[in-house]
């Protein structure tokens, strides 16, 4: 090929802030006395950019986190919390004060904001999972009817008589089994159907109904105080974040989301086209649907002990590609970040807008997501 044969356009030149990689073996293509240097240089900004985000991202999480621990009803100075903290991680320290403040900071406060910090990471990089791997901007765990699926389980558990303490272990399950039943279905629909995205999607908002009505009916029939707890536990809180829910939730959250992020590079391919992505070797299908099941194993894991947190899974990736760009080598890990933030933010926002009474945080969540959504909404491009 003539060097004038292949001059880069506007048209043809590649972008840097699509979902489409550029990557750096394909520059060694070029020639260097036309658009190679300047691509290149474009490139490694646009890296740098991103990788800076996450970084402010994630020590946003580090100082909100610090933060929240230093805010709830009972009056606790800064310093004393720090202290206890410190006691607790160097017993050697002897810092720690009163045993009623050392139980408030260590026991209450700190496990409900680690908890929001894995339930918020794990509910977005859900989200930002089944966006690009469905190809749709609205899919989330909710959309394919997991929370629907969870919250019947739930309330089928509190009907037949369960004991609604927070740590408790027949909810738990019940959530849990009926959300990957939910998945089962799914799965087995799409198999049919050859995975099609479509096909995902619709069969998830069926299914969202079908538990929904379920729900509902449980709830009309049973006695009132079991509605009550069934309404409580659907709208979510944190009030479970305790240490034992947390030594669940994490490992599962970690584990899982550290796939998440590997298989990342995939959707960016897979976001470029069916076929362009089997074109380089990648096996679209099995792909979808491994990266769906793990994510719905993330999200069926903290709703079935947290309760259905809603819009988190939906806003924090649209925030995030705001930002960096549709590369989802950076938003998956970023959209995560961005969801441990807002879940954090939400449920200081929960328990101080009118306190002493602590509101459920899956309410704020919806009423701060619905409003930043419709933001989203209009300030996207035009085809964006």
């Amino acid at each position: 090929m003539q060097r004038n044969e292949f001059a880069l356009t506007s048209e043809n030149r590649p972008q840097t802030d699509t979902g489409i990689i550029i990557e750096k073996s394909v520059l060694d293509y070029l020639d260097t006395n036309s658009y190679s240097n300047e691509i290149l240089d474009e490139y490694e900004k646009s890296i740098k950019h991103k990788t800076l985000f996450l970084i402010a991202l994630f020590s946003a999480i580090i100082l909100i986190g610090l933060i929240a621990i230093t805010i709830g009803p009972l009056d606790i100075s800064i310093s004393d919390t720090y202290k206890i903290i410190v006691s607790h991680i160097f017993p050697s320290a002897s810092l720690a004060p009163d045993t009623l403040t050392d139980n408030t900071i260590w026991q209450v406060r700190l496990p409900r904001v680690v908890a929001g910090i894995f339930v918020g990471f794990a509910l977005a990089i859900s989200g930002a999972v089944m966006q690009p791997g469905l190809k749709n901007p609205m899919a989330s765990p909710f959309t394919l009817g997991v929370s629907a699926a969870a919250g019947f389980g739930a309330s089928l558990a509190i009907a037949l008589g369960a004991s609604f303490r927070m740590a408790s272990i027949s909810v738990i399950v019940y959530a849990f089994v009926v959300s990957m039943l939910s998945v089962m279905v799914i799965l087995l629909i799409s198999k049919m159907k050859n995975s099609m995205p479509e096909v995902i999607i619709l069969t998830g908002i069926a299914l969202s109904y079908l538990f929904n009505a379920g729900t509902t009916m449980l709830q009309y029939f049973v006695d009132p105080i079991y509605t009550k707890q069934m309404v409580f536990w659907m709208s979510g809180s944190l009030y479970k974040g305790n240490w034992e829910n947390v030594a669940y939730i994490c490992p599962v959250v970690i584990v899982l989301s550290i796939f998440l992020i590997i298989k990342s590079k995939d959707l960016n391919s897979i976001s470029s086209g069916d076929e362009t992505a089997k074109s380089i070797g990648i096996n679209v299908e099995r792909t979808r649907l491994i990266t769906l099941v793990i994510s719905t194993i993330i999200t069926a894991t903290v709703v079935s002990f947290m309760g259905t947190i809603g819009f988190i899974g939906l806003v924090a990736p649209h925030i995030v590609r705001m930002v960096i760009g549709a590369d989802n080598r950076f938003v998956v890990i970023g959209s995560g970040f961005a969801g441990a933030i807002l879940l954090v933010l939400s449920d200081i926002v929960a328990m101080n807008i009118i306190a002493p009474v602590t509101l459920p945080i899956g309410v704020i969540t919806s009423i701060m997501g619905v409003p930043l959504f419709l933001y989203l909404i209009l300030k996207t491009r035009k085809g964006g």
